[in-house]
């Protein structure tokens, strides 16, 4: 039998729709992914945030599920974790203590551009660490199946 390009191009496109999901997705080894994305500086999308990420650890603890939950600021919302600016500072501090698989993650090159705007390296909580691009750790996350949301 001989295959034309056309029919091998349509295999491959079914093949591919068919592997997708199996692609897609959470990973298979049982852990709940979410990622956070905050780009403005607003006090309420941090509190926004800040309740989803209870909100999901709450119900995944009663679930009895495992999860991981990674919030990343870049832009503005590196404001959310300036010690300087920040109105959420104490929340910061509660869930870091309380909420046991959260990562907060500063943007290195939005932190580099305040430094230059301002002059000196903005503060930044002791809860977050650094990444170097913080789009870049969201795309990193999604490949590792994370459910990236911006709230």
């Amino acid at each position: 039998m001989k295959l034309t390009r056309r029919s091998l191009i349509a295999i491959g496109m079914i093949a591919s729709t068919i592997s997708a999901p199996a692609l897609a997705g959470q990973s298979d080894d049982g852990v709940k992914r979410l990622a956070l994305q905050i780009s403005d500086n607003d006090p309420a999308t941090f509190n926004k945030a800040l309740n989803v990420a209870t909100n999901f650890a709450r119900g995944m603890s009663e679930a009895g599920d495992m999860y991981e939950i990674e919030i990343v600021a870049f832009n503005a919302g590196l404001h959310m974790f300036r010690t300087d600016t920040s109105p959420v500072l104490d929340r910061l501090q509660s869930i870091s203590e309380s909420v046991p698989d959260v990562t907060f993650s500063a943007c290195g090159n939005t932190i580099a551009g305040m430094t230059k705007k301002e002059g000196s390296e903005p503060p930044i909580s002791q809860h977050a660490g650094v990444v170097p691009a913080g789009v870049v750790r969201l795309m990193e996350l999604d490949d590792e199946g994370y459910y990236v949301i911006r709230p």
